[in-house]
C-alpha cells in the first residue's frame, strides 16, 4: 500500500539516467517515469511537469534540467520533488548540499522516492548519510576504474581507444593492429620519412589518392583525415611501442608500427623537441672503464645530427666521464664508439694466434689430460696395492701375536705404523682423482687459446654480449685518458704475447723452406712445437692459479670466418 501525500504538495517528477557505468544496473527513464507515475496515482501526488534528462550526477553544474528544476521550485511553481532514488538527484557534495538546505528551509517540502518520504521536519541525518553514500560510491568507483587502468597500463596494454591503425580486441582484452588501417597509417609514416612532403601533403594524398576515411563507429567516424588528426598521429609515441598514461612512460606488449629512431626523425622534421619516452639504448662498455682524469666511471649516451646533403638524421655514441667527482675539473674528452671499439680491436690483435697454433695447442691439451688420466689409473692401482700389503700385514702381525711369536711391546709398535700407513693410503684411494679437476682446467685453457685465435673475429661480427664478454676476458682496470684505452692485460695472455711473435715469425721462415728440404723442415717444425708446448704448459699454469671467466665463443653464432692470419 502506498502512503497518502498532501494532496496541498506540488511534485516535479525528476528521471535521471547516466550512460555511464554508475547507471548501469539503474533502471531506464521511460521505466522510472512510468513506476513514478504509478505511485504518484496511487498516493494522490500532484504532478506539475514530468522531467527527464541523460546526465551524469557526478559534478556538479552538468545538469541544465536540474539546476531549472530548483530555480522554479525557488520560484514557488512546485514544492516536492518525486525521483526513484536520493542518487538521481545528486551524487556530488555540492548538489547534495544544496537540496539539503532548500529541505531544511521548508522550500522543498517533500521528497519522495519509490520507497522512503523526506520532510523539513524529519531527522536531516538519514538524508545526508544516504547522499553521502551516493557520493562516495563515485568516488570509490573512480578509484577503482583508475586503479584497474594503471594495471592495465603495466602489464603492457593501453587502458583506452586505441590510436588510428589499432584495434582493442575485446574478446582477449588487447590491442591488435587494424587490418585495413594498419598498412595505410605506416604508409604516411613512410612518406612522411622521406622528407619530401610535409603533413598537409600528405594528408591530402591520404584523403584523395589513398582513399582514407576514418574508421565507423555507432555514432561518429567515416570522415576525412583533418589537419589535427595527422599532426596528432605523426606525435604520438604510441606507434613505436610505448605508450603514456598518468604521467607514466609504459612498455606496450601492442606490435610497434615504427622504430624510436624513425619516431625521432620524424619530430625532427616537424620542428619538435621530441615526447617523452624510454630510453631503449643498450651500451656494451658501461661500468668497465674509468676515468684516467678523475677517476669516474665513463658512461655512454647517443647524440642525433641530422645530415644536410642528405636530410638523414644519424646517431652517434659516445663514451665519456661522468664528472661525479666535483672536486676534480675533468678535462677528458669523450671518443666515438667506432673509436673505442678500434681501439679494443688492436688490443687483441696483440694476442691473436694463426690457426696452426690454435691446433697444436688443442693438440698438446689433449696428449697432457690422455697422460694425467693414465697417471692417475697408474697412482691409484699402486695405492689399492700398497694397501692389500699393508692390511696383510697388519693380519700376518696379528696371527703372529696371537701365537705368542712376538711380545707386547713389539706388537703394539708395529701395528701402530701399519695402522697409520693404512688410514692414509685409505685416504688417499678415496680422493677424487685429480683428472677430473685437470678435466675442466684442460677445457678452461683450450677456450682461453679459442679466444686467442678467433677473439677479434667474434668482436667485429659478434652480439652486443659478445663484445662485452671479450672484453672482460682481454683485461682488468680499464682506463680512457686522452681519447686512448689503457687496461692490465689478464695474465693468462702474457706467455702468449711474450713468446707467440718470434714463434710466428719462425714458422713463417719454415714456410719458406718446406718444399725445398721437407726432413729438414719437419725437424725445426718438431722444435718449434717443443717450444709452443712450453708456452702451452705456462698458460695452462696461469689458468690453475686464479679464477678466470674465459667465453666459450662456440656460444656465439656469427657468419663462418676464419681467425686472422
Amino acid at each position: 500500500m502506498y502512503q497518502t501525500i498532501n494532496p496541498k504538495l506540488i511534485f516535479f517528477l525528476y528521471a535521471r539516467k547516466s550512460s555511464e557505468s554508475e547507471d548501469r544496473q539503474v533502471q531506464s527513464i521511460d521505466d522510472q517515469v512510468k513506476r513514478l507515475s504509478e505511485l504518484a496515482a496511487a498516493s494522490g501526488i500532484t504532478i506539475l511537469e514530468i522531467l527527464t534528462e541523460a546526465k551524469s550526477a557526478k559534478k556538479p553544474n552538468n545538469r541544465p534540467v536540474f539546476a531549472d528544476m530548483l530555480r522554479r521550485i525557488e520560484k514557488g511553481e512546485a514544492n516536492g520533488i518525486l525521483c526513484w532514488q536520493i542518487n538521481r538527484l545528486s551524487r556530488n557534495p555540492i548538489d547534495s548540499g544544496m537540496i539539503s538546505w532548500m529541505l531544511q528551509q521548508g522550500i522543498i517540502q517533500c521528497i519522495q522516492t519509490i520507497d522512503r518520504t523526506y520532510r523539513p521536519d524529519d531527522n536531516i541525518l538519514l538524508f545526508n548519510v544516504e547522499s553521502g553514500m551516493a557520493n562516495q560510491y563515485i568516488i570509490d568507483l573512480r578509484k577503482n576504474c583508475r586503479r584497474g587502468m594503471v594495471g592495465r597500463a603495466e602489464r603492457g596494454w593501453y587502458p583506452s581507444q586505441a590510436p588510428l591503425g589499432y584495434s582493442n580486441d575485446k574478446e582477449n582484452k588487447c590491442i591488435i593492429p587494424h587490418k585495413q588501417y594498419f598498412p595505410l597509417i605506416r604508409r604516411i609514416w613512410d612518406t612522411m620519412l622521406t622528407g619530401a612532403y610535409n603533413p598537409e601533403q600528405i594528408r591530402l594524398m591520404a584523403n584523395t589518392e589513398w582513399g582514407f576515411r576514418s574508421p565507423r563507429h555507432k555514432h561518429y567516424g567515416g570522415k576525412e583525415l583533418s589537419r589535427g588528426m595527422i599532426y596528432k598521429l605523426l606525435g604520438n609515441v604510441f606507434y613505436t611501442g610505448i605508450f603514456e598514461w598518468a604521467g607514466s612512460l609504459y612498455t606496450g606488449k601492442h606490435t610497434p608500427m615504427v622504430t624510436v629512431e624513425e619516431y625521432d626523425h620524424v619530430q625532427f622534421l616537424l620542428g619538435r623537441k621530441g615526447k617523452p619516452r624510454l630510453q631503449r639504448h643498450q651500451f656494451a662498455y658501461t661500468g668497465l672503464i674509468r676515468c684516467g682524469t678523475c677517476g669516474c666511471m665513463v658512461t655512454a649516451s647517443v647524440k642525433q645530427k641530422h645530415i644536410k646533403s642528405t636530410g638523414e638524421l644519424k646517431l652517434f655514441t659516445y663514451y665519456h666521464c661522468t664528472r661525479k667527482n666535483k672536486d676534480i675539473k675533468c678535462t677528458n674528452k669523450p671518443v666515438t664508439l667506432p673509436m673505442l671499439e678500434t681501439a679494443i680491436n688492436e688490443d687483441l690483435k696483440k694476442y691473436a694466434i694463426i690457426p696452426a697454433f690454435l691446433d697444436w695447442a688443442i693438440t698438446i691439451l689433449d696428449e697432457q689430460e690422455a697422460n694425467e688420466v693414465v697417471n692417475t689409473i697408474h697412482s691409484k692401482a699402486s695405492i689399492e696395492t700398497e694397501l692389500e700389503t699393508a692390511q696383510a700385514e697388519l693380519d700376518n702381525l696379528i696371527r703372529m701375536r696371537m701365537r705368542d711369536l712376538i711380545d707386547d711391546s713389539s706388537f703394539i709398535k708395529e701395528r701402530d705404523v701399519l695402522q697409520r700407513s693404512i688410514t692414509k693410503l685409505t685416504t688417499q684411494s678415496n680422493e677424487k682423482p685429480k683428472t677430473m679437476d685437470a678435466g675442466s682446467l684442460t677445457e678452461l685453457a683450450k677456450q682461453a687459446f679459442q679466444f686467442a685465435a678467433y677473439a677479434r673475429v667474434h668482436f667485429t661480427d659478434g652480439t652486443m654480449e659478445a663484445k662485452k664478454s671479450i672484453v672482460n676476458s682481454l683485461g682488468s682496470n680499464y682506463v680512457l685518458s686522452n681519447k686512448k684505452l689503457l687496461f692490465e692485460a689478464s695474465d693468462w695472455l702474457m706467455p702468449i704475447v711474450e713468446a707467440y711473435p718470434s714463434l710466428l715469425s719462425e714458422y713463417d721462415r719454415l714456410e719458406l723452406i718446406k718444399k725445398v728440404d721437407t726432413q729438414a723442415y719437419n725437424t725445426a717444425l718438431s722444435l718449434l712445437i717443443q717450444r709452443w708446448c712450453a708456452i702451452v704448459d705456462n698458460v695452462r699454469t696461469k689458468l690453475a692459479s686464479g679464477e678466470h671467466n674465459i667465453p666459450d665463443l662456440s656460444s656465439y653464432h656469427i657468419s663462418d670466418k676464419s681467425p686472422d692470419t
